[in-house]
């Protein structure tokens, strides 16, 4: 389960079910979350903002590139998050994570470096 901070929007615009897969790259706006499976890049689509909430029992294998993230499932590859990231103690990032701000809980795990980049944009 998770949670939506004072820092995320309160809006989840669509959802990427359990036991779903997706392979190939997904590119959205607003409040993406995913309770199943995406093989292939996620990105906010330009000029838009958009937060992503990968939950307890979901994984991401490939590059992800959003405004604002809460992960709390796994997620193998870079990661650029342009303003708050959020990792809940379930998480498991497994590659470069560039941030802005950034919350780290207890039993999170992050296998790569970490880079702080607080004017990191979109895109770079």
């Amino acid at each position: 389960m998770f949670r939506v901070t004072k820092t995320t929007e309160n809006r989840i615009d669509s959802l990427i079910g359990a036991g779903t897969r997706i392979e190939g790259n997904v590119v959205f706006s607003g409040g993406l979350r995913i309770d199943g499976e995406v093989i292939g890049d996620i990105r906010v689509a330009e000029g838009e903002t958009g937060v992503l909430v990968v939950s307890e029992h979901a994984s991401v294998r490939g590059a992800v590139n959003v405004t604002r993230l809460i992960v709390n499932g796994v997620i193998e590859g870079p990661v650029e998050v342009t303003e708050f990231a959020e990792l809940q103690p379930k998480a498991k990032v497994r590659g470069d994570l560039s941030y802005a701000t950034i919350e780290i809980q207890l039993g999170a795990i992050i296998e790569g470096r970490l880079i702080h980049r607080p004017t990191l944009e979109a895109g770079t």
